[in-house]
């Protein structure tokens, strides 16, 4: 491929890994364009098949971020990954998730990840994340009266940036040659239990914060109930099981492997982050 001449199709491209992914591709002067359903460089909705093939048009290179808050749509994905072949995309790198290939048959995630490797005119990466630093400074798993509540049973998790889930990403859209085939676990440097994450919180805010362990089920009923979609229970009982079996992501040094640099520990994300807990809001 002519880096030159390339440009990257960023899905997702106002979220999390999208929008960072953006900017430093865009530092190292590649071409991009970002992709989301607003506030991108141009619309794109996995459920408006109209807005699939504009979004490709010059694009030979693909970030590819699945349907969110879903777990089946790999024929939806498939039908897009053959707009994108017939569009000239001869590279995708996909955002799946840590230990993809162990996740429940229901959840779409392993599916992909074989329908890129059967393809044989474009190369593919996989970048398997684990949690995100992230949730704890969002809606995902925020600090409420000064507590985290979810479950683990004491588990731990090498709970990653997105800043280097991007910063990987990046090199694999740069140098597709270099990381064809490659299968990437994204961690932070260290195992950490929630509590940790807790005590970390309330030292760089200057505001105790507590950890609340919390039943299962009884956590994901109360998500279903907030508005998550039903079938996305399986997912979270995934994710969460993990932990709680004792079986969260440790630490793999991948993200130095291809960045050449040591992956962002927790407390460097939460002082460059602090903010987000020592606002009036929180």
């Amino acid at each position: 491929m002519n880096d030159e001449a390339s440009t990257a199709l960023i899905l997702g491209g106002t979220g999390r890994t999208g929008s960072l992914l953006a900017d430093l591709l865009a530092q190292r002067g590649s071409i991009t364009r970002t992709a989301a359903r607003s506030g991108a460089d141009i619309r794109f909705d996995w459920d408006d098949p109209a807005t699939h093939t504009p979004a490709l048009a010059g694009a030979d290179r693909l970030y590819l971020v699945t349907p969110t808050m879903r777990v089946s749509y790999a024929d939806q994905v498939g039908a897009f990954l053959d707009l994108a072949e017939a569009a000239g995309v001869r590279h995708v790198t996909y955002l799946s998730v840590y230990n993809a290939d162990q996740a429940p048959p229901e959840i779409d995630i392993a599916a992909v990840e074989a329908d890129l490797a059967s393809r044989h005119n474009i190369t593919h990466s996989v970048l398997r994340p684990s949690w995100v630093m992230q949730n704890f400074a969002d809606d995902h798993l925020p600090v409420i009266e000064a507590v985290i509540t979810a479950p683990s049973a004491g588990g731990r998790e090498a709970f990653v940036d997105a800043a280097d889930i991007a910063a990987v990403a990046a090199e694999t859209l740069l140098d597709p040659e270099t990381h064809a085939g490659a299968v990437y676990s994204l961690t932070g440097p260290e195992a950490l239990t929630f509590g940790d994450v807790a005590d970390t919180i309330g030292s760089v805010s200057g505001r105790p914060v507590a950890y609340r362990d919390i039943d299962q089920e009884t956590w994901i009923n109360g998500a279903l109930a907030a508005g998550v979609p039903a079938d996305y229970a399986v997912m979270m009982r995934w994710l969460t099981g993990a932990i709680i079996a004792g079986n969260g992501a440790a630490p793999t040094g991948d993200i130095e492997k291809v960045t050449g640099r040591p992956a962002t520990t927790f407390r460097e994300f939460a002082e460059r982050d602090a903010h987000a807990w020592t606002s009036e809001a929180k």
